[in-house]
């Protein structure tokens, strides 16, 4: 499917922080380059509003990352870590990120999803059939869903520069 990218088209990015984060960790051992991600999913057009969907912790040692998302203009909605009886833990934040998308949907003229989730793949669907956007999705293709990667209108793999959108350890 052709992707149609202007300087006035309207664009919300949507980023799932833990995917990217577990993926990086998973594939590079580095952290995720997040300036370099939101520069590459506008790609020149105009943004309305970029949301990074993070979990707090106990330990609030993640405070640090939180500033420099929202001084790089990404917007930060934030859930605390949930820590069951038996020790199991939950942070998930699909039903949170689908909503806002298509809440802000009939403001955008394309939405990009930041994420490898394939339980995504319905508001692409939705997003697409419904409210009339490109969908676009970023995120590293090795642990992506393949399903979510053809049900977008443009994937954009960070395993394809992955020096561009991380920062490794040794780089710092």
């Amino acid at each position: 499917m052709a992707v149609i990218k202007h300087p006035a088209q309207r664009v919300g990015v949507f980023i799932d922080t833990q995917n990217l984060y577990h993926s990086a960790k998973h594939l590079y051992k580095a952290r995720v380059n997040f300036g370099k991600i939101l520069e590459e999913a506008v790609g020149g057009r105009t943004l309305v509003r970029a949301i990074a969907y993070v979990i707090s912790t106990e330990s609030g040692e993640e405070k640090n990352f939180f500033e420099a998302l929202t001084k790089m203009g990404i917007e930060t909605k934030v859930k605390d870590l949930q820590i069951f009886a038996d020790g199991a833990k939950k942070a998930d934040w699909d039903v949170g990120l689908a909503i806002d998308a298509v809440k802000l949907a009939p403001k955008l003229d394309t939405v990009v999803l930041v994420t490898g989730d394939g339980d995504f793949i319905p508001l692409i669907q939705y997003l697409d059939m419904n409210e009339g956007c490109q969908v676009e999705v970023i995120s590293f293709g090795k642990s992506s869903s393949s399903k979510l990667k053809e049900a977008a209108h443009a994937f954009t793999d960070l395993c394809d520069d992955p020096h561009k959108f991380t920062i490794s350890a040794s780089r710092g």
